[in-house]
């Protein structure tokens, strides 16, 4: 990848020294994107990354400390299958650190060709830019979760891990599209599992995995040779990958072992690609609301289906619409099929008949805990739409 290359970063810390301070440690920052859904490219320009030790500390609260970045333009659909955009290094004190904020650019009154919209997107199939809207982005900044050590003397090596596809929403039919970003802080660890698809079918599909701290990972096959790369997973024996697309069959391989000894875990070669038969489809839609009946505009849904020895598959998500809280998931018909892993040897999928139509729609939103209402649908008829409201409840 021939990308945008390092960000030469300006410092900004709480407190003085170097590495050789046992008192003080860096924090090593990059940021890779999970896939984006129906999109081209989409562009953020984050000027500030604030970092803090404590998850509630508001944005004028002390004890922040302050990497700064000279603006440029960073496309995140050219950082998919663990390619990464270097962010810079941050001198910071020895400890835990529970919050980082996002701080971006203006977009220009009057946007040129010399002088581009900083936050834009661009739909597939288009060329024109579409300005994102960025509520609080630039003043505050974005507030995401984190749990990191810095150890004195040491770097803590990290990265933003950011989901263009849920962090882009279009506001009703106004044209408009919100970002709301959804970023994974995560550590950067050299493992990774590798595999392939049809390149057919490269531009339709999701890759994706859970870690065992229950994060989405996610990523979308190469175009040109269907390669997939599932990046800077921690160690466990028994992750599950699963490939979905609309109007495909969902593919689930099983029992994955991924270790930093081992590096990289590959699934398939080239030659043997991970089957997607066709499916038929149907939808499921709704609104998103709490106890109250208020709807709540910053959820997000999720499809599940749980294989017959218990895996549970993400086959689609989306975050609601901004305007009123209301969600649209097309899901295959088709029973999932599934392989277990075997290292060195060719894939074995078998449909698993007893999942076929059925999906958990699970929502979820920042406070809320508990959902009141039953996740399960059935579908059966090709091209039908079910209604399925979600209630949250903190």
């Amino acid at each position: 990848w021939t990308g945008l290359g390092l960000i030469a970063a300006g410092l900004a810390a709480c407190g003085g020294g170097g590495d050789s301070n046992p008192q003080q440690g860096t924090l090593k920052l990059a940021m890779t994107d999970a896939p984006a859904c129906g999109y081209d490219h989409v562009y953020v320009t984050v000027t500030k990354i604030r970092v803090h030790q404590s998850a509630t500390a508001g944005a004028t609260d002390a004890g922040w400390s302050e990497l700064a970045i000279p603006a440029q333009r960073i496309d995140l659909l050219g950082l998919t299958n663990g390619v990464l955009q270097e962010l810079g290094s941050l001198p910071l004190p020895a400890g835990n650190y529970q919050q980082i904020r996002l701080v971006l650019a203006d977009n220009p009154s009057n946007p040129t060709s010399a002088n581009p919209l900083a936050n834009a997107l661009v739909l597939s199939g288009s060329t024109n830019e579409i300005a994102l809207t960025t509520p609080s982005g630039q003043q505050s900044g974005f507030k995401l979760k984190a749990n990191f050590n810095v150890t004195g003397g040491q770097v803590a090596d990290m990265v933003l891990d950011f989901d263009a596809c849920k962090s882009v929403v279009k506001a009703g039919n106004s044209g408009n599209y919100n970002l709301k970003p959804v970023v994974a802080v995560i550590k950067r660890l050299t493992t990774a599992i590798v595999g392939y698809v049809d390149p057919a079918l490269a531009s339709s599909v999701l890759v994706s995995t859970r870690d065992p701290d229950n994060n989405l990972r996610a990523t979308v096959p190469n175009a040109t040779t269907g390669k997939f790369v599932l990046a800077y997973l921690p160690e466990n024996t028994n992750y599950t990958v699963v490939v979905a697309g609309q109007n495909l069959t969902t593919a689930a391989v099983t029992g994955v072992p991924v270790s930093i000894a081992a590096g990289t875990t590959t699934l398939n070669a080239s030659t043997a690609p991970i089957p997607l038969p066709t499916s038929a489809s149907a939808t499921v839609a709704g609104k998103v609301t709490n106890t109250s009946n208020t709807p709540l505009t910053d959820a997000e849904v999720n499809a599940q289906q749980v294989l017959s020895a218990g895996q549970k598959l993400d086959v689609a998500w989306t975050l609601v619409d901004p305007a009123n809280a209301n969600y649209s998931l097309t899901l295959p018909l088709g029973a999932p099929n599934k392989a277990p892993y075997v290292a060195s040897g060719p894939l074995i999928f078998t449909a698993d008949t007893a999942a076929a139509g059925k999906y958990n729609i699970l929502g979820s939103a920042a406070g809320y805990t508990t959902q009141t209402t039953a996740p399960a649908v059935t579908l059966t008829t090709a091209n039908s739409v079910t209604t399925k409201d979600l209630v949250l409840a903190p």
